[in-house]
């Protein structure tokens, strides 16, 4: 019997050996990987699940993968994935991440030398061994020991993930530790709790009665593939989607300096380290003790928060923990003490329905945000010229307004009517004025000519800021996360206009986006401009976004009344009426 962490590994390897056939195979490996998500992610009883023959009910599981989860949760194999091992020689998926090793040459050495992992593949090059094998030779030999030697340095790189792939990750491995006996406590730490676009190597930190003992039980969560590190309090491993793991385990009474260490950049912590020496502290995951010039005296710590009053700072939110400013500012006592949280966001803005390119319908995403607690949503659909995301013509505004109404009428969340309108070419707004004035709110943004010359996107921009309309600057710079760059245009110019305009900025929460960046965030927040937190949403799901909002947001160090969506609902519609 497997309990869910087996079972997503399971489905985690049928996703990576489809993969590996090719062809339609692919489509079967997203739907593994899919289910692989659900069931690890999910926060119940998988058993239960499983017993009342409820599993179709998980988001992307269907009947065929139900059955393949049931037999891996009573019987702890299954037939798909038995059948594909037998199609497969042993240590394929190892062995087909190293570059040039097609499916071949794998069944070739496996054939000839009966290699299996990359440790057998890396002895039997260095022997010499493999150039005695047909189609190989010397030439081939030292090419693999190269692409051996790159693909460790790339893995204990890590591979850059996407913050909210991050979570998802490391989610489930807390949850893992939390099964040991001698777990205590636990937290990301990082780049990930600072909330970094994108994590290299995903850091936890965690306490234990014995740490040895956690770590022995971490270096058995299924979905490890390969022990890159161990020693008494570490170990890092790499997972089977190649995500690095780095995790460090201490007893309580060390965890938050600990914890402290490994959440702040190098910089961040090696500032703190010179405060330390020059307070004669000693600073480090095994003591944090304070020296007299008579004595040495225990300082209790029981938090992070303890460590940095006993250096004279202000307590340093993760998000800030960059060495860019903070420690001098802490030190002055200036640090912002109000940063935006979640539970200050009262409206959920940026929404997309089935009126554009949404999933869901007005009436699913206003059930939604009352589920959680909003009290407004922000209807933006795209406005006509972004024809290839189904904009709303002017003919069909009414036909939505009039759905709008209807379903306000069944639900408590106040449904506002907006656009996200497109900046076109010449720097207008896409609407004809009459009907902008009408909308409640207007977020807006640019979606094509990306590549304009700076002095021309920067015109572009100006002349739509500029406008008398109230409206949101949508995804300010464009870019999406490791995919396209940021465009080119004279950001400080266009923050002076926004400051002295009828204009806000958005922080965008779509984890491929969240645009603008922190260092822009604050330059903009010295220009007293404001800003509102947005989910960029395109189905119900997306509304989480808001999350990923707030830690940029956080980032840039913006308070709580620098952001427009903190205000009650009455307040906020008065804050972006457009006239």
């Amino acid at each position: 019997m497997l309990d869910k962490f087996g079972i997503a590994a399971a489905l985690q390897e049928i996703a990576a050996l489809q993969e590996l056939k090719g062809g339609e195979n692919r489509f079967k490996a997203r739907a593994y990987r899919a289910g692989a998500r659900a069931i690890g992610g999910y926060s119940g009883d998988i058993g239960e699940v499983v017993a009342r023959n409820q599993l179709t009910g998980l988001r992307g599981i269907g009947e065929a993968l139900a059955s393949q989860i049931k037999q891996l949760h009573l019987t702890g194999s299954s037939s798909v994935l038995e059948g594909l091992r037998k199609e497969f020689p042993p240590g394929v998926l190892e062995l087909s991440a190293v570059p040039g090793l097609s499916l071949t040459k794998i069944r070739q050495l496996h054939e000839s030398l009966g290699i299996s992992s990359l440790a057998e593949l890396q002895a039997a090059a260095e022997a010499g061994k493999i150039r005695k094998i047909k189609g190989f030779g010397a030439t081939t030999e030292q090419s693999l020991l190269e692409a051996i030697e790159n693909h460790k340095k790339r893995a204990s790189a890590g591979r850059r993930v996407h913050i909210h792939n991050a979570e998802r990750i490391a989610g489930p491995i807390i949850e893992y530790l939390q099964t040991s006996r001698s777990f205590q406590n636990a937290s990301f730490a990082g780049s990930l709790r600072r909330r970094k676009e994108t994590v290299g190597t995903l850091r936890i930190v965690a306490a234990a009665r014995n740490p040895r003992k956690l770590i022995d039980h971490f270096l058995n969560f299924p979905l490890i593939v390969r022990t890159v590190h161990r020693d008494e309090n570490r170990c890092a491993v790499e997972l089977l989607e190649g995500a690095m793991v780095a995790l460090t385990v201490t007893q309580k009474d060390r965890y938050p300096v600990a914890l402290l260490s490994e959440t702040g950049s190098p910089a961040h912590v090696e500032r703190l380290r010179a405060l330390a020496d020059k307070q004669r502290i000693t600073l480090d995951t095994s003591a944090f003790e304070a020296l007299s010039l008579s004595k040495r005296a225990a300082i209790v710590i029981e938090s992070e928060e303890d460590v940095y009053r006993r250096l004279g700072l202000q307590f340093i939110s993760p998000e800030l923990r960059e060495n860019e400013g903070e420690i001098e500012a802490a030190l002055a006592g200036k640090l912002p003490e109000d940063l935006v949280t979640l539970d200050d966001v009262q409206g959920m803005v940026h929404c997309h329905t089935t009126y554009s390119d949404g999933v869901n319908s007005i009436e699913q995403m206003a059930q939604a945000a009352d589920a959680l607690g909003m009290q407004y949503l922000t209807i933006t659909d795209h406005s006509p010229t972004a024809f290839y995301a189904g904009g709303v013509t002017v003919d069909r505004l009414k036909r939505q307004w009039d759905e709008i109404d209807e379903v306000q009428e069944r639900v408590g969340v106040k449904l506002l009517k907006g656009t996200e309108s497109d900046i076109l070419a010449d720097g207008s707004l896409d609407y004809p004025d009459q009907i902008l004035e009408q909308f409640d709110i207007i977020v807006a943004s640019i979606h094509s000519r990306y590549k304009l010359d700076s002095q021309k996107m920067t015109r572009r921009i100006l002349t739509a800021m500029r406008q008398p309309v109230f409206k949101i600057w949508g995804h300010a710079l464009g870019r999406l996360i490791e995919r396209r760059p940021p465009f080119e245009c004279d950001v400080e110019k266009i923050l002076d206009a926004i400051a002295e305009s009828r204009a806000a900025i958005e922080i965008n929460g779509d984890p491929y986006r969240l645009d603008m960046e922190p260092r822009w965030i604050r330059k903009a927040r010295k220009r007293k401009i404001k800003f509102v937190i947005s989910v960029d949403a395109h189905s119900a799901g997306a509304l989480n976004n808001v999350r990923h909002g707030v830690g940029i947001a956080r980032r840039g160090w913006v308070r709580r009344k620098e952001v427009l969506n903190t205000l009650a609902t009455k307040s906020f519609q008065k804050a972006v009426r457009p006239v």
